[in-house]
C-alpha cells in the first residue's frame, strides 16, 4: 500500500493542481442576464466601394484591427468579449470589475500553498533521511526535487496571487470575459501539475512526458488573447519546442537502449537512480549522442541556443502571470532535466564532455541575449532576453560543476524565479496602465504610479544583481567558482562577465527610460491593486541574498545530489 505520509507528500504537489483544474473545468460558466440591446452593424468599407478606400490594416503591435474586436464569436458585438451578451458595453480602462464576478478566482492559490507545504515538509525530512520514494519508485524526492518544488510553489504563489488583479484589468478593458478567465484558470492549474510531476518523478520517460505536457498547456496560454501576434507566437512556440522535445525523446530512447545493452532490466532502464548506479557500464558512443540530443532538446525549453527563438515571442504575448511562470520556473524545470542527465553523462563519459558542451552553449546564449538586449524596444521582450541571460549563467555554473558552482546555480534558479516573476507581473500591470509595451512610449512611471514603478525598478535591480538580492550572491559564487576551476573555464567566465556587463548596461538604460522623466498623468491609485505578491517576491529574493537560513542544508544536499561533491 502506498497510502502513507510519504506517498501523500510526493503525490499532492501534482495531484492537487490537477484536481483544481478539473474543478474549474467542471464549473459551469454563466453569462449575466441582461436585457437584449439592439446593435446596428455597419458594413465595413472595402476595396471597390464607393469611397475607394481599403480595409484598415491591423495594428502591428497587437494584431487587432482599429475599431474591431478580434476573435469574436458569432452574434457577439464589437467590444464585447466572448461569454458576455451582445450589446454589453466594454468598460473603460481603469474601471474595476464589480465584486462577486469571479468568486473562485482566489481559489487558485490553494495549489501553490499545497506545493509549498509539501516542499517544506519534505525539506525537513529529505536532508536527514535521504531520498524518499513512493508508488514503486515512480515518484522520488531527493534534495534537488525538494529545492525545485519550493521554487515552483513560491513562483506559483506570486503568479496566482497576481492573476485576479490582472484578469480584472483585462475584463475592464474589454479583452477578457468570464469564459476566458475560466479557461485561463484551468490551463494554469494543469500547467502547475505538469511542472510538479516533472520535478518529483524518478522515471526519465515520465519526465519527458511531463515536460511535453507543459508545451501543450502553455501553447493555449500564449495565445490567450487570440490576436494575430499572440496566435503566431503560440504556433512558433509549439513548432520549435516540439522539435526540441522530439530531440529529447530520441536522446531518451538512446539512453534506454544503452541501459538495456548494459543489462539493466526493462522496467528500470529509465529509472534515474538505477542509471546513475550503472552509468559506468553504458556504451560511451550511444551515451554521448543521447546526452547531446537531450541537452539540445531540453535546452530548447530552457531558452538556450540553438532552439531559443520561441522565447521572446511567447513571453511577450502570454498573460503577465503566465510569463512569470514560464520564465520563473518552466525554464528552470526544463534545465533540472539537464542536471539529471549530466550526472549520468559524467559517470559514463567523464566530466569533460558535458563541461565543453554546456560552456559553449552558455556563452553562445549569453552573447546572443546581450546583443539583442542592446537593440530591444519592448519591455516584455527585454525581460524575455534577460531570462536567456540568466539561464546561460546557470548553464555555465553547471559546466564548472564544483560544489560552489552548483550551489550558486541552484541559488540563482530561486533568485531568478522570484525576481523575474515580480518583474513580469509588474510589466503586465504597466501594459494595462499605459496601453503599450514600447519602451519609447513610456516615461515617468515613478511619477505616474509610484508603487508599481518602484516594484518594477526593484525587480530589475534584483535581475541586475544588486545587493541585497539573491542574484548578487549567486552571481558572485558563479564567478568565484569559474575563476577557480582552471584556465579554460576561467577564460570562459571572464568572457561571460563582459557579456553580463553589456546586458547590464542595456537593461539599466531601458529601465531608467521607463521609470524616470516627467509623468504624463497625475499619480493614480488604480495601479496599486494586486501588488502584494510582488512585494512578497522581492522580500523573499532579498532574504535569499542575505542568508539562506534553514535552506542551507537543503541547498548543499541538492548540489551534492547532482554531482557537486
Amino acid at each position: 500500500m502506498n497510502a502513507t505520509p510519504t506517498a501523500v507528500l510526493l503525490t499532492a504537489p501534482a495531484a492537487v493542481p490537477l484536481l483544481a483544474a478539473a474543478a474549474y473545468a467542471l464549473t459551469p460558466v454563466r453569462s449575466p442576464r441582461r436585457a437584449p440591446v439592439r446593435v446596428r452593424v455597419r458594413r465595413p468599407v472595402g476595396v471597390g466601394a464607393h469611397t475607394g478606400a481599403a480595409d484598415p490594416l491591423p495594428d502591428r503591435e497587437t494584431g487587432e484591427l482599429p475599431g474591431r474586436a478580434t476573435g469574436m464569436l458569432p452574434g457577439q458585438a464589437a467590444g464585447a468579449p466572448d461569454g458576455d451578451p451582445v450589446g454589453t458595453p466594454a468598460r473603460s480602462p481603469g474601471t474595476p470589475v464589480p465584486p462577486g464576478r469571479q468568486p473562485a478566482a482566489w481559489a487558485g492559490l490553494v495549489s501553490p500553498l499545497v506545493i509549498l507545504l509539501c516542499g517544506g515538509l519534505l525539506a525537513v525530512r529529505v536532508p536527514r533521511t535521504g531520498p524518499l520514494t513512493a508508488w514503486s519508485g515512480l515518484l522520488r524526492a531527493d534534495a534537488l526535487s525538494v529545492w525545485m518544488l519550493l521554487v515552483v510553489g513560491a513562483v506559483a504563489l506570486i503568479a496566482c496571487g497576481s492573476g485576479p488583479a490582472y484578469l480584472a484589468g483585462e475584463r475592464a478593458a474589454g479583452r477578457a470575459s468570464r469564459r476566458t478567465a475560466w479557461r485561463y484558470q484551468v490551463l494554469v492549474q494543469a500547467f502547475l501539475a505538469a511542472m510538479c510531476l516533472a520535478v518529483v518523478t524518478a522515471n526519465l520517460g515520465v519526465l519527458w512526458v511531463a515536460v511535453e505536457a507543459t508545451t501543450i498547456v502553455t501553447a493555449f496560454l500564449v495565445g490567450h488573447r487570440r490576436t494575430r501576434t499572440s496566435v503566431e507566437a503560440a504556433w512558433k512556440y509549439v513548432v520549435i519546442c516540439s522539435a526540441g522535445i522530439a530531440l529529447a525523446f530520441l536522446g531518451t530512447v538512446l539512453i534506454y537502449y544503452a541501459a538495456r545493452q548494459a543489462g539493466v532490466a526493462e522496467s528500470w532502464a529509465l529509472d534515474w537512480p538505477t542509471l546513475v548506479a550503472h552509468a559506468g557500464r553504458l556504451d560511451p558512443g550511444v551515451t554521448r549522442l543521447g546526452v547531446t540530443l537531450v541537452v539540445l532538446g531540453f535546452g530548447a525549453k530552457a531558452g538556450l541556443v540553438p532552439l531559443h527563438a520561441w522565447l521572446p515571442d511567447a513571453h511577450s504575448q502570454a498573460p503577465a502571470p503566465v510569463s512569470a511562470l514560464m520564465s520563473g520556473v518552466l525554464l528552470s524545470v526544463a534545465f533540472s532535466a539537464i542536471l539529471r542527465y549530466r550526472v549520468i553523462a559524467d559517470a559514463a563519459l567523464g566530466a569533460g564532455f558535458t563541461r565543453v558542451l554546456l560552456a559553449g552553449i552558455a556563452l553562445l546564449t549569453l552573447a546572443l541575449a546581450a546583443g539583442l538586449l542592446l537593440a530591444q524596444r519592448d519591455h516584455k521582450r527585454m525581460l524575455a532576453y534577460s531570462s536567456m541571460e540568466h539561464m546561460s549563467l546557470i548553464a555555465l555554473a553547471t559546466a564548472v560543476g564544483s560544489p560552489l558552482a552548483l550551489s550558486a546555480a541552484l541559488l540563482h534558479i530561486a533568485g531568478h524565479g522570484l525576481a523575474k516573476s515580480a518583474a513580469f507581473c509588474a510589466a503586465g500591470r504597466i501594459l494595462q496602465l499605459t496601453g503599450t509595451s514600447r519602451i519609447g512610449r513610456i516615461r515617468g512611471l515613478l511619477g505616474r504610479a509610484p508603487l508599481l514603478g518602484g516594484v518594477f525598478g526593484c525587480a530589475v535591480a534584483a535581475l541586475l544583481g544588486f545587493p541585497p538580492f539573491g542574484l548578487f550572491a549567486s552571481e558572485l559564487g558563479i564567478a568565484r567558482a569559474g575563476f577557480a576551476a582552471g584556465t579554460g573555464l576561467a577564460w570562459a567566465t571572464a568572457a561571460a562577465l563582459l557579456l553580463v556587463l553589456t546586458a547590464f548596461a542595456a537593461l539599466a538604460a531601458r529601465t531608467a527610460h521607463i521609470l524616470l522623466g516627467p509623468a504624463p498623468d497625475r499619480p493614480t491609485s488604480h495601479s496599486r491593486r494586486g501588488t502584494w505578491p510582488l512585494l512578497l517576491a522581492l522580500a523573499a529574493c532579498a532574504a535569499l541574498g542575505t542568508a539562506t537560513g534553514p535552506l542551507t542544508g537543503l541547498l548543499r544536499a541538492a548540489a551534492g545530489a547532482i554531482g557537486g561533491r
